[in-house]
């Protein structure tokens, strides 16, 4: 699962349903919200790490997921300065295509996704 969290991500979301370009229909049933950032991993400092999105750097603590095994280049989700969630780079990556496409407002028309 995916978390989307972040007050600009929200607001195009709300556009895109708003517009009628996405249905909430069209969301799964058990689909949730969270205002997360997905971040690569860069260096590790005990429960703390300097992560990397789109060229902003961040200090993130782990501490919340003290129990998984990072990595440098892990992915993982950072809401308020804290990694909730660890993903894959393909969650990673689908998620930013995702949000590229809404914060330049363009809707998804389906073409080009298995």
């Amino acid at each position: 699962m995916i978390y989307i969290k972040s007050a600009p991500i929200y607001s195009c979301l709300h556009k895109y349903l708003s517009r009628g370009w996405l249905q909430p229909a069209q969301l799964p049933e058990n689909a949730s919200m969270c205002l997360g950032i997905p971040m690569q991993i860069k260096s590790i400092n005990g429960f703390t790490a300097n992560c990397e999105a789109k060229g902003v750097h961040r200090e993130v603590s782990l501490f919340m997921l003290q129990d998984e095994d990072f990595r440098v280049d892990d992915y993982v989700v950072v809401h308020v300065g804290y990694a909730i969630q660890k993903i894959t780079p393909g969650e990673a990556r689908t998620a930013w295509e995702l949000y590229d496409q809404m914060l330049a407002g363009e809707p998804d028309t389906g073409e080009g996704h298995a």
